[in-house]
């Protein structure tokens, strides 16, 4: 069944995936890769390389820059920001600039997003774009994530290893994590609105054919030793929590060794510090990962909003959305829901969580739909930055 699975399809009318959001869940998701000729064609730009250049010199982007020595194989990088006179600098060829949580920058970026709504908002990370030079790359390698590389203008040369056990040892003394070896079994190359789909760990590398832009839509995925380092933070706010014990200790025939009781009893006690019970579970895994890889920091206005001024706002065409850099999520609980922003919880009405980070800006029939508490915490957010006002924009007369 899966060798008859194809690898490249058209998206024709079915949409983004060239298939149901289900099919492509079951048979693709974290298994194989999938290209989609067509997945959003016609291709409409939502920016520029200008645009990408100058997003690279603020101050608060995370930007590289990364060049090829061809007759050196050598890679090096440069981070930014960069100043404005660096890129009429840069040779005709052979270099990428790369710039992370493009979305949080440009409402154009962000609304490619839209088309991933068939996954968790809270599994989405960012989208990157990149701009390369003929000849552009940053090698062959492997990511940790699932991740979409949408083809913006220009082609790009993708080569891929899809075979099952494939080498993933890296090149030593390299700034970038490249492999020593790398085999492709497909090689392709994209044109505009075409999307290559793939899993963690699927070794590929992207060549610039002409100069192109990428966008790549990343998921957050920690580490199992980020999630028990955080998990581990938390337990330690226990001061009077549980240590490691011996009741029923034995007197020591060797007192320098470590015996296997003890390690019995280490991993007894480990099993039981981890065995949180499911709204605990919640709350810990619900903060940590709003908070995991944040990139910037949701800043508070000039001046807190009242809540006569909120309906005021409102009633002339104002909704309320998330911040850029905020990252909000909801779950279950017991007694009804946990809202989670930013790493803080905090509880709330099941439908009230719904709400908010249904990703829908909240109209003022919305917001007064919302129970009281719900509507507080909507003030609260707008005072911390979390979320924010738009205004209707104002035709010229």
């Amino acid at each position: 069944m899966a060798d008859a699975l194809p690898i490249e399809v058209t998206a024709g009318r079915r949409g983004l995936l060239g298939m149901a959001p289900a099919r492509f869940l079951r048979d693709y998701w974290q298994r194989r890769p999938l290209l989609v000729r067509g997945a959003l064609a016609p291709w409409r730009e939502p920016l520029t390389p200008e645009d990408l250049a100058g997003l690279a010199c603020e101050e608060l982007a995370l930007a590289r820059l990364v060049c090829h020595d061809r007759q050196r194989d050598a890679w090096t990088v440069e981070h930014g920001p960069f100043a404005e006179d660096r890129f009429p600098t840069l040779p005709r060829r052979d270099w990428t600039l790369l710039v992370q949580d493009v979305d949080k920058w440009d409402a154009d970026v962000a609304a490619l997003l839209d088309g991933f709504a068939f996954l968790p908002r809270w599994r989405l990370d960012d989208v990157m774009v990149s701009f390369a030079a003929p000849g552009g790359s940053v090698g062959p390698h492997v990511d940790q994530y699932d991740v979409f590389l949408i083809q913006g203008r220009g082609r790009r040369r993708w080569r891929i290893d899809a075979s099952p056990d494939p080498p993933r040892a890296f090149r030593p003394g390299q700034e970038l994590k490249l492999l020593q070896r790398f085999r492709p079994s497909h090689d392709w190359v994209l044109e505009p609105g075409d999307m290559l789909y793939l899993p963690p760990g699927v070794p590929h590398h992207g060549e610039a054919v002409d100069a192109c832009m990428t966008f790549s839509v990343g998921l957050r995925a920690p580490s199992l030793a980020e999630m028990l380092a955080d998990l581990a933070e938390h337990l330690e706010r226990d001061e009077d929590g549980p240590r490691y014990a011996d009741p029923g200790l034995r007197p020591a025939r060797d007192p320098g060794l470590v015996d296997r009781a003890a390690l019995a009893r280490v991993r007894a006690q480990l099993q039981r510090a981890v065995a949180l019970d499911d709204d605990e579970l919640a709350t810990w895994f619900g903060a940590m990962i709003t908070r995991y890889r944040s990139s910037g920091l949701a800043s508070p206005p000039p001046r807190r909003i009242g809540l006569a001024r909120l309906h005021r706002e409102l009633e002339a065409g104002a909704c309320i959305l998330p911040h850029p850099f905020a990252r909000i999520a909801w779950t279950r609980t017991r007694r009804g829901a946990l809202l989670f922003a930013d790493g803080s919880a905090s509880p709330a009405e099941v439908a009230t969580a719904q709400r908010l980070c249904s990703g829908v800006p909240l109209d003022r029939a919305g917001f007064l739909a919302l129970d009281p508490a719900g509507q507080e915490r909507v003030l609260e957010w707008l005072h911390a930055g979390k979320l924010v006002l738009r205004r209707p924009r104002r035709e010229r007369a």
